[in-house]
C-alpha cells in the first residue's frame, strides 16, 4: 500500500471509535507507526493535500531530527529530490527563546500566542525568509511550498543523503570559503533585508565546493530592534570557526561594516 493510501486511511480512522482504532493498530506497518508518532491529524491532512496537489510524489525517511522539527526526504512531481520539513506542533521546547525573533518583526503583528498558531507562523516565517534570500541570490535551499506546519523545499544533497555541514568538512581552501560565506551574509543583509540570527558552522552546508546557508525560521528583517545584535553574533560565530582552522579573519568591526556598510568586498 502506498504512503498516500496509508495517510488517507489514517484520516478516516480518526473519525471512527476507539475500539475500531485499536483493532486497526494490529494491521499497521512498523514504518507507519513511526510516522504516527510524529504526525497529528492536522499534519497528516496537510501532507495528504500536498500529495493530492502533486507537490509531493513520495515521502521517505527522516534525514534530520530536532526538538522543533523533523526533515524527511521526498520526491517531487518531476522526480526531483525535495526536503519536507515538519514543525512539531506538540513540542514543549518551541516556546523557549523563539518569541524574541517574532516580536519586533513588523511582518508578524497581532500574533496569537497559542502553541499551534506560533508553530504555523514559524513555518510561514521560514518560507518567507527563504524566498527573500533566494531572490537575493543567497545560496539557500529553494523554497517550494508552505502550508500550516509543513514546508517543502529543495533537498541539498543526493539520493537522500544530506550535504555535509561546514563543521564536518575538511576544506581545501578555507579562506575562500570564509569569504564566500561573508558574501552571502552580505547579500542576505543588503539584498533580502534579513539577518540570519543563528548562523554558525552548524547551519551552513557545503555542497559542490560552495556554502549553502539553511535554517531560516529565526531570521529577522534589518528593521528588527535586535538585528544589529544578531548580525554581530553571526559574524563572531563565523570568525570563531574559521580562526580555529587557521584563517586570518577580518577584524569584527571591519567585518560588520563590510556587511552592513556601503562597499562590497570581491571574492576571487
Amino acid at each position: 500500500m502506498s504512503l498516500k493510501d496509508r495517510l488517507r486511511k489514517k484520516l478516516e480512522r480518526e473519525e471512527k471509535t476507539y475500539e475500531t482504532e485499536q483493532l486497526m493498530k494490529e494491521k499497521r506497518s512498523e514504518e507507519y507507526e513511526v510516522l504516527e508518532e510524529v504526525f497529528d491529524k492536522s499534519t497528516l491532512m496537510t501532507i495528504y493535500d500536498f500529495m493530492n496537489d502533486g507537490v509531493i510524489k513520495e515521502i521517505y525517511g527522516v534525514v534530520n531530527s530536532g526538538k522543533e522539527s523533523r526533515i524527511y526526504w521526498g520526491i517531487g512531481p518531476n522526480n526531483e529530490e525535495i526536503a519536507i520539513k515538519i514543525f512539531l506542533t506538540v513540542s514543549a521546547e518551541f516556546r523557549k527563546g523563539r518569541l524574541p525573533y517574532i516580536i519586533g518583526d513588523p511582518r508578524f503583528k497581532n500574533v496569537r500566542k497559542n502553541l499551534r498558531s506560533l508553530v504555523f507562523l514559524w513555518a510561514q516565517k521560514e518560507y518567507k525568509n527563504l524566498s527573500l534570500a533566494y531572490d537575493a541570490k543567497v545560496r539557500v535551499p529553494r523554497p517550494i511550498a508552505i502550508k500550516n506546519n509543513v514546508l517543502i523545499m529543495e533537498f541539498i544533497g543526493r539520493n537522500g543523503v544530506s550535504a555535509p555541514l561546514l563543521k564536518e568538512v575538511e576544506l581545501k581552501n578555507p579562506e575562500r570559503m570564509y569569504h564566500l560565506i561573508i558574501l552571502h551574509v552580505k547579500r542576505l543583509y543588503r539584498g533580502a533585508g534579513l539577518v540570519h540570527g543563528d548562523l554558525s558552522e552548524y547551519n551552513v552546508m557545503v555542497w559542490r565546493g560552495r556554502p549553502v546557508l539553511f535554517d531560516f525560521s529565526q531570521a529577522v528583517p534589518i528593521e528588527h530592534p535586535s538585528s544589529e545584535q544578531f548580525l554581530m553574533r553571526d559574524l563572531e560565530n563565523i570568525n570563531r570557526f574559521f580562526s580555529k582552522i587557521g584563517v586570518n579573519v577580518v577584524d569584527i568591526g571591519d567585518l560588520y561594516r563590510m556587511v552592513a556598510g556601503e562597499h562590497e568586498a570581491a571574492v576571487r
